[in-house]
């Protein structure tokens, strides 16, 4: 099983994923990711899904994997690769749903995914791992190894294949359409200080728009 309890009450999580591994996850889960993913970024989306419209089959197999919204750096000489911080999932919505339908089973990320993709998320068994924002040095450090495996043109932004090893983050969306982000902050969005569209029971800005 690709998914499993640890000792200090994380779950360790490793590709492939099947279905049964996915169902094991909920949102606000804090995980620890090891082994492949691939790291895939805005221009490595738009040009995936333009082969897709195409007819074209795409140089990686996503079925099961989990893909990371990253572009990292160039690696100091010596190191396994530069900073390799998250980025903005947001961006990458409008993409998701088709690499879904190939069988992805998550993708890492930085914020919050918009409401429209929840139902996706369930209709494929899928969930999506938020990772800390800001911190691409020390991402880095859990990157074992890393080559470029795709769209060696587009350079940071290329597809890479990045072997994990104790890679932190937590489950926002799972696929039981929970959505970690649009029910964390309930208990702190209670004050009637607060404008309208901030206090409980409104939608907060960041969950429409993708948060990020």
């Amino acid at each position: 099983m690709a998914v499993t309890d640890l000792a200090d009450g994380l779950k360790r999580v490793e590709a492939p994923l099947s279905d049964s591994d996915v169902r094991a996850l909920r949102a606000g889960d804090r995980v620890r990711l090891f082994g492949r993913v691939f790291g895939a970024r805005d221009a490595a989306h738009k040009r995936m899904v333009e082969m897709l419209d195409a007819g074209e089959a795409l140089p990686v197999d996503l079925a099961g994997q989990i893909v990371y919204y990253v572009g990292p750096t160039p690696a100091r000489p010596g190191a396994v690769i530069g900073a390799a911080g998250p980025t903005t999932a947001g961006r990458m919505d409008r993409y998701t749903p088709r690499l879904l339908e190939l069988g992805m089973k998550a993708a890492i990320g930085k914020g919050g995914r918009s409401e429209a993709l929840r139902p996706e998320f369930v209709s494929h068994t899928a969930c999506y791992f938020a990772a800390l924002g800001g911190g691409g040095a020390l991402a880095s450090r859990c990157v074992r190894e890393a080559r470029v495996v795709a769209f060696e043109d587009l350079g940071p932004e290329a597809i890479f294949e990045l072997i994990l090893d104790e890679f932190p983050a937590w489950v926002v969306n799972d696929c039981y359409g929970a959505d970690h982000y649009a029910t964390v902050a309930e208990p702190w969005r209670r004050d009637d200080r607060l404008p309208e569209d901030l206090r409980h029971g409104e939608p907060s800005p960041s969950s429409e728009l993708g948060g990020g």
